[in-house]
């Protein structure tokens, strides 16, 4: 009820964030088009993709283009120019941002040509491959119907060129290569002479068949973010994620490049309702007195804050208190469609109190978060994700970078299934189910159903004291983490400590104290089964656990299982006393008339055989240990390989 009341209240806050989050989009591309595209024009580093640098990687559109590149004329002599206008189709309609560029077609994509510097100050020159003006991009971000320009040929180019632009008519909504009409460049004395006049309107769906069409550079991976550009060879990228990186899958993603004494780090998400994205920069790999960057958004724009994390005593917790907040800049930033983006640059000294983070002559290791919700002075619980490097790094030298291992924490969720899905449901039925069966075989000088059980139960006692220490050597302390798997997992194992040595004290067969004995050590044992598989069940929601939604429904079913089972069993059990009570009261009638000592006999040994349907309960057993088994071994492959989506398509990319 908890979870339900949880999940409604969470979808409701999403529901309302993302409306108010869509007007103020709205608004924006409505009422502020100086805001909506890169605000100087494209930089010089985009000349061969032509592709912006929106938001950390937003993707162009792929309908039709409500623009075109009209040129005044289709042939031209060398050295002569010509007009060229970027239009609104229909009529009127504004941009942002523009970037064009004109290409020969033989030798294919080359930029040629020059243009002459505008005088209205919308446009500005670029130099793309070191040549001067052969690229024009806009000054300002001001909505504008049309840019009309002037291109000159070169001199000693004679072929055919294609201008090609990239049109922004809001800052998430672009046109990359828009092509226009071909424009053949001819020697100037077969030019045509006299003034040249404006082409028809040309249309890249309806130009004729033989003129080839621009096809914008192809990108380097799919999908295509710029992001990712110069990872591993001019900074380090760091993902949630391994492998991320190099597929640029990344949900939240962090990068660092050194300039000088300039240390720039890039943080990015786009993990659903991400309310930040956070890199820690730790002496170790654990939570406590790490550096923070946090970007967050507020009010459509991110804003930037550094922070100290904390560990216990103090408790687990991230605050902005007492952190020098001019020591690190924002460059860059936005927040488009959910995705987070922030560029901040520090210094390479920051001191907060006592303590000295020194980038230029100390290694740290990365910790990078991101989590849905806030708290009054930083960030709140990653309940989205959170991941420390694998080792410390110089952050001006590239290092090839993944997550810190987590196999104490796979080892932990595996031995818990292994002892309270298979070794005590096991347990459970030799102990309630066959007393009566294998009658007088013995293992160990104990009856076969009590040494069976034993065993069961000191594996399950070894297995659950194993992961106890495990998980608090992995983390370090009490999880911060809202949810009741580790006060539940906690009562779990102090039950399951109590119960072997409450056993050793077990009084003798005829003790008047047996019986509540036999009642505390019932109640103790399926209590604590029954809190296990509950503490399980919440471990599904654990952040660090990466555990697949779906997995609830193998523990319904493991569940649905055992009940069936012990139902069965029990019904078994109530026929076999019947018949066996049936079977003593006829023994008892037929030897009336016999010598007392012989029937006290013969009843000794109507004892030493097997409850009827033995042969039953032991067909059922095997049936039972053998699903138990596929259970334990299907809940162990996906905790031990969490997240097993990922680890499968990473196996899949693997093996084509």
């Amino acid at each position: 009820m908890t979870r339900h009341h949880k999940s409604n209240k969470n979808n409701k806050m999403f529901r309302i964030t993302t409306a108010a989050a869509y007007i103020f989009i709205l608004h924006l591309t409505t009422w502020m088009p100086h805001i909506s595209t890169l605000p100087q024009g494209a930089p010089e580093t985009v000349c061969d993709t032509m592709l912006p640098f929106h938001a950390g990687g937003i993707a162009p559109a792929t309908t039709k283009p409500p623009f075109r590149i009209e040129t005044s004329a289709g042939t031209i002599g060398q050295g002569q120019t010509l007009r060229v206008d970027i239009v609104g189709v229909p009529s009127g309609l504004t941009f942002g941002g523009f970037m064009i560029q004109a290409r020969s077609t033989s030798p294919p994509n080359q930029v040629i040509g020059q243009f002459n510097l505008p005088e209205d100050g919308l446009s500005k020159l670029m130099n793309c491959d070191n040549s001067v003006g052969n690229s024009v991009t806009h000054t300002n971000t001001s909505p504008k119907p049309e840019i009309s320009l002037e291109w000159q040929s070169p001199v000693d180019f004679e072929g055919e060129i294609i201008f090609n632009s990239t049109v922004a008519q809001s800052y998430d909504t672009f046109w990359l290569g828009i092509p226009s009409a071909p424009v053949r460049v001819v020697k100037r004395d077969i030019a045509p002479v006299g003034p040249t006049t404006p082409r028809p309107s040309y249309s890249p769906t309806t130009r004729p068949p033989y003129v080839p069409e621009y096809v914008p550079p192809a990108p380097a991976a799919t999908p295509d973010d710029p992001f990712y550009d110069g990872c591993g060879t001019s900074k380090n990228c760091f993902g949630n994620k391994d492998g991320c990186v190099d597929s640029k899958t990344c949900d939240f993603v962090a990068a660092i490049k050194v300039r000088g004494n300039i240390y720039e780090f890039e943080l990015k998400s786009q993990a659903k309702d991400a309310a930040y994205v956070a890199l820690g920069l730790s002496e170790d790999n654990k939570m406590g007195d790490d550096l923070v960057v946090e970007c967050v958004p507020q009010n459509g724009k991110v804003s930037m804050f550094s922070s100290l994390t904390s560990a216990p005593p103090k408790g687990y917790g991230v605050s902005r208190q007492g952190v020098p907040q001019n020591t690190a800049r924002l460059v860059e930033s936005s927040v488009v469609n959910g995705v987070i983006y922030c560029k901040v640059e520090r210094d390479p000294l920051t001191q907060v109190g006592n303590k000295v983070f020194d980038l230029i002559n100390n290694k740290y290791y990365l910790l990078l978060a991101a989590g849905t919700g806030l708290k009054e002075n930083g960030v709140g619980y990653h309940d989205i994700g959170r991941i420390p490097s694998d080792k410390a790094i110089n952050l001006a030298e590239l290092a090839d970078l993944g997550g810190a291992s987590k196999l104490l924490l796979r080892l932990h969720g595996s031995f818990m299934i292994a002892a309270w899905i298979g070794t005590t449901s096991l347990g459970i039925i030799f102990a309630r189910y066959f007393k009566q069966t294998w009658v007088g075989s013995q293992m160990c000088g104990k009856d076969q159903w009590f040494a069976w059980h034993r065993i069961c139960m000191v594996t399950t006692w070894s297995l659950t004291m194993a992961a106890f220490v495990i998980i608090f050597v992995e983390i370090g302390g009490w999880s911060g983490e809202r949810n009741p798997h580790a006060i539940l997992g906690l009562v779990t194992t102090i039950l399951c400590f109590i119960q072997p040595i409450g056993a050793l004290f077990r009084p003798a067969p005829n003790s008047k104290n047996r019986p509540f004995f036999n009642w505390a050590h019932w109640l103790g044992g399926n209590l604590a089964h029954l809190l296990a598989i509950v503490t399980i069940f919440f471990s599904v929601k654990l952040t660090k656990a990466e555990l697949p939604e779906w997995m609830d429904w193998i523990l319904v079913a493991y569940v649905a299982f055992h009940v069936v089972v012990h139902l069965i069993f029990s019904i078994s059990g109530c026929s076999s006393d019947r018949q066996q009570a049936k079977r003593v009261n006829d023994f008892q009638m037929g030897n009336m008339g016999h010598h007392h000592h012989g029937m006290r006999n013969n009843m000794k040994n109507e004892r030493k055989m097997d409850a009827p349907f033995a042969g039953f309960r032991k067909g059922l057993l095997a049936v039972y240990i053998v699903v138990i088994l596929l259970f334990v071994v299907a809940l162990i492959v996906i905790v031990a390989l969490a997240p097993i989506q990922d680890t499968f398509e990473q196996l899949q990319r693997k093996l084509n």
